[in-house]
This record gives C-alpha cells, sequence and structure tokens, in this order.
C-alpha cells in the first residue's frame, strides 16, 4: 500500500484508529481521499502553499494539483440525491445499472464517451514532490490516477482533465452536460473494454467538497470523471467549483 503523504489543503480531520483491524479498514480510503483533495484544484490555491501546478497560473480550467481533489460532485452521506445543498446532481440515479464483479489490476490506455464524442488515450498522473497530484500536461487529454484504483478494478477509480486550457476548449469541456444513463468505456492494457454506466453528475463549491463520500470505500469497480466547474476568476485563474460523473462498471468485454 502506498504511504499516505501530509495533507497540503483542507482535508476532512480523521480520527487514528486505535487497534490494527480498523487501521486496515480506514487506511485505504484516508489515502484515496486525501489524494482525492489534491488532484483538481483547477487553478485554484492551495490551502498550505499555493503552488502552480500544470494548467493552473495562466491557464485557466486546470483540474490542478492544489485544491480540492478534482472533484466536486458527491453523494450525501446518506446517500440522496436531492440536488439541494451543497451541490447540484443531474441525473442522479437515472442511468444506475447492476455492477458488474471487479476485474484485476490493469492500467487504462483509453477513454471513450460517446455521448459527447470524446475518445482520448490516457496520461498517467502520480503525486508531485509536495503531495499534490500532477495535471495533464495535455489539455486535449484525460488522466488516470495511478496510486489509486484501476478502472475495473474494485474501488473508485479516477480520471480527470481539464475544462480549459488558455480560454480554449479542453477535453473535459463537456464534462458536466452528461446525465445519468450515459454510458463511458475505458480500455485497459490487458485488452479487456470496461464499460460503466453513469449514476449522476453534480456540482459543488470547492469548499464544501464532500471528500470521504466521492473518494470512499467501494464494493464494487467505479469510475469518478472529474474537472473543474462554477464561475471562473481570471485573476486568480480560478474556478471555484469541481464537477464529478459518478459512474459504476457494468459491463467488461
Amino acid at each position: 500500500m502506498k504511504r499516505t503523504p501530509a495533507p497540503v489543503t483542507d482535508t476532512p480531520s480523521t480520527e487514528r484508529p486505535r487497534r490494527r483491524s480498523a487501521r486496515r479498514t480506514v487506511r485505504p480510503l484516508a489515502a484515496a481521499a486525501l489524494a482525492a483533495l489534491l488532484l483538481a484544484g483547477c487553478g485554484g490555491q492551495n490551502a498550505a502553499k499555493p503552488p502552480a501546478p500544470a494548467g493552473q497560473a495562466g491557464q485557466g480550467g486546470a483540474p490542478g494539483a492544489a485544491a480540492p481533489a478534482g472533484g466536486d460532485a458527491a453523494t450525501p452521506a446518506d446517500g440522496s440525491q436531492s440536488g439541494t445543498g451543497a451541490g447540484a446532481a443531474t441525473g442522479a440515479g437515472a442511468g444506475a445499472g447492476r455492477a458488474e464483479q471487479a476485474l484485476a489490476r490493469s492500467e487504462p490506455q483509453k477513454i471513450t464517451i460517446p455521448s459527447l464524442g470524446l475518445t482520448s488515450s490516457l496520461e498517467t498522473l502520480r503525486q508531485n514532490g509536495d503531495g499534490t497530484m500532477q495535471t495533464p500536461k495535455d489539455p486535449a487529454l484525460a488522466g488516470w490516477y495511478e496510486p489509486g484504483p484501476t478502472p475495473g478494478s474494485q474501488g473508485p477509480a479516477v480520471i480527470a482533465g481539464h475544462v480549459t486550457w488558455n480560454g480554449a476548449s479542453a477535453v473535459f469541456e463537456k464534462l458536466k452536460t452528461m446525465k445519468g444513463g450515459d454510458t463511458i468505456k475505458v480500455t485497459r492494457k490487458d485488452g479487456k473494454t470496461v464499460t460503466f454506466t453513469v449514476d449522476k453528475v453534480s456540482e459543488y463549491p470547492k469548499a464544501e467538497f464532500p471528500t470521504l463520500e466521492v473518494y470512499k470505500n467501494l464494493d464494487h469497480a467505479g469510475l469518478r470523471l472529474v474537472t473543474c466547474g462554477g464561475d471562473f476568476d481570471p485573476k486568480k485563474h480560478y474556478y471555484d467549483s469541481n464537477v464529478v460523473v459518478f459512474a459504476r462498471m457494468t459491463g467488461a468485454a
């Protein structure tokens, strides 16, 4: 298991588990949640220090490495999808399909979203030396967060992409228009193509990003697509919200 870096942004406090058995359950969640928080600042500012990750200063719509994890959508703790409160969900539950049995780990090579007419090869995103997550270097490409689950393996796999770049459209510009029931296909290194069905699409203010719910451990193969949303401040090169697409694996071939 990879070591969790020290927090560099606002992260929900998690009480240290007292027993070893409890630690085995909590640590994967904490690691995923933290990585998520470090994913997409979208040109935002880091609570501890404001580094300038790829696509941040001077760019605009990067799911940056400085602020809340490139995704700002979430399902309330009670599982409801009212679309009120911290964020609004669209197409919630409309495409909820039966989750297929998770596969072994295999790196993703390509993502295809038919409803958006989008196909992109995938960069591999790791962590920077300061603990923040890397962002895609090419605004035309999405990137997969390598320390997390692979699409199709158990857990919430994360794929992030820029929404704009220097004022121009980027790979995930239309992500917020997706709806429940839309499909996402990810081609893996093992030759399998995994199909995910969208459960919901949400947008939340970064300050109210429900990290633990979005990146919690799952009993199935899930997928989160993350980009920026909301209003853009051209002076700070900062989007005030994140858009997250929630999906689950419903097929593999």
